[in-house]
């Protein structure tokens, strides 16, 4: 019998770990699928009830309607929210796995991150869909932009759950950290409020976070003339997402027997 290679036994390692993982995430919890689709949809239904309160029918962003505007920054924003969070338990929750040694802890963070990224890709076409029969200009006006940007923000979100993963076994408080901090990143990365009419000093900092510069730059694939924010580039955003992969992958190698006892 012929030896396999390599990268045989690590397709056959993921394809197992990913049947595995897809039946846990959809059909463990019956609920499971209502609140991946309720949670986006409710935080849209209140931002809209609250702005149309607050300001009335005024709209402060260029070329793109407000509510497809927020629906393209709040599922780009989740792609990145769930790959960073869903990383701190993918080690533990493949830890009887390790037994076979061709198992790696790093393969549980890879597998999780695919499946969610498929997961929130499908839901994004789904409130796509829904906007369009809603009368929504919602429909990307670069396609290809539109997928490359998609594709930008969920290797930021593998690059932060595969650091996340390591300092969340290694640290359980890191874990509460990344949780608390969630719901303020949103607010600072320009998902539910435009970022173009704060001050010059304040902006310059907030775009030092490269979810900003992913959401600016998808949003400029589903509206062409959208005028993104001042200092959105696309070589910071894949210099953060090269560096922060490179620094999850080499944590996993540094820590990989300690991984494997935790």
């Amino acid at each position: 019998m012929q030896a396999r290679t390599p990268w045989q036994v690590t397709r056959s390692v993921w394809y197992a770990m990913f049947m595995r993982e897809a039946v846990s995430r959809t059909m463990a919890d019956r609920m499971g699928w209502f609140w991946m689709i309720f949670e986006p949809a409710a935080m849209v239904g209140v931002m809209v009830f609250i702005r149309s309160f607050i300001r009335g029918s005024n709209q402060l962003i260029v070329n793109a309607d407000f509510i497809p505007w927020m629906i393209v920054g709040m599922m780009g924003f989740f792609l990145v929210r769930e790959g960073m969070t869903r990383g701190l338990g993918a080690i533990n929750a493949t830890q009887a796995l390790f037994a076979y040694r061709q198992v790696q802890p790093v393969d549980g963070v890879l597998v999780r991150n695919f499946v969610e990224g498929m997961l929130r890709t499908f839901i994004f076409l789904l409130f796509i869909a829904g906007g369009l029969l809603l009368g929504l200009d919602i429909f990307p006006d670069n396609g290809l932009r539109a997928l490359f940007f998609w594709f930008s923000l969920w290797c930021l979100g593998l690059g932060l759950g595969l650091v996340t993963s390591v300092l969340g076994t290694l640290i359980p408080e890191i874990g509460k950290v990344v949780q608390v901090i969630s719901l303020p990143l949103l607010i600072i990365s320009g998902v539910v409020l435009p970022l173009n009419h704060l001050p010059h000093y304040l902006l310059e900092y907030l775009m030092l976070n490269p979810i900003v510069h992913g959401l600016e730059l998808l949003r400029q694939g589903f509206f062409e003339h959208y005028h993104v924010v001042h200092g959105t580039s696309i070589s910071y955003l894949w210099l953060f997402i090269l560096a922060v992969n490179a620094l999850g992958l080499l944590l996993h190698i540094r820590y990989r027997d300690q991984l494997k006892v935790q």
